[in-house]
């Protein structure tokens, strides 16, 4: 009996093996995800769900075009009471340009204009603020677009009046600046551009919801 014993638990091990023979390897535990990095006491952070990046540039002398950029991501330092501390760093998507015109919006995307492939994002570092009056200020910095950047002065209308939500603490802004697309690269083709198909100036609009976590003693 012993010895049947020893050849059942043999064969057992052994079909045990051979059913085990190309079955793939457990896949390895994705592990806990990185901690974002908590906001400082003073920052914003952009809400992409709530923020939208717009664009018009005149087409044929007698038109508008209008359009939309991809979500907008960065954080915007403000201490909730004095406009000089507001400080930006700011990204907006290039690859989902809509202008309701797929083919249009292709040419966008190309080597032509946003050169989306190798540069999918632009972006805006600010330097300094210029205090305003009636809840505007000027924020000033450096815009990239396609590897080529300029200084730019954003027309701030903002902050809004905090307010108190689930998610914490709310405000916002709004910022609009216009800017030459030939000096940051967007060129069509010679051809082209020898005739006023698209115009050179292009004005940029950037609504912003922004968000921290409520601390205590803070407005």
């Amino acid at each position: 009996m012993r010895r049947v014993s020893v050849v059942a638990l043999y064969l057992s091990f052994a079909i045990a093996s051979v059913l085990a023979q190309g079955q793939p390897a457990p896949a390895p535990s994705a592990g806990p995800r990185p901690a974002q990095a908590p906001l400082g006491a003073n920052q914003w952070q952009i809400d992409p769900n709530h923020s939208s990046a717009g664009f018009s540039v005149r087409h044929n002398v007698v038109s508008t075009v209008r359009g939309k950029l991809g979500p907008i991501s960065g954080i915007i330092e403000y201490d909730g009471k004095n406009i000089s501390s507001v400080k930006a760093e700011v990204s907006v998507d290039v690859k989902g340009v809509n202008t309701q015109n797929e083919r249009r919006d292709a040419d966008l995307r190309g080597d032509g204009f946003f050169d989306a492939a190798n540069h999918p994002a632009l972006t805006f570092k600010s330097k300094r603020v210029e205090p305003g009056t009636g809840g505007h200020f000027k924020l000033i910095g450096d815009l990239s677009i396609r590897g080529n950047s300029r200084e730019v002065a954003l027309d701030v209308e903002g902050p809004a009046p905090t307010v108190k939500s689930p998610r914490g603490v709310l405000t916002g802004a709004t910022a609009t600046t216009k800017i030459s697309r030939k000096e940051f690269g967007m060129l069509w083709n010679n051809l082209i551009e020898s005739l006023p198909v698209v115009g050179d100036e292009v004005s940029i609009t950037i609504d912003l919801e922004l968000n921290r976590p409520a601390l205590p003693g803070q407005p």
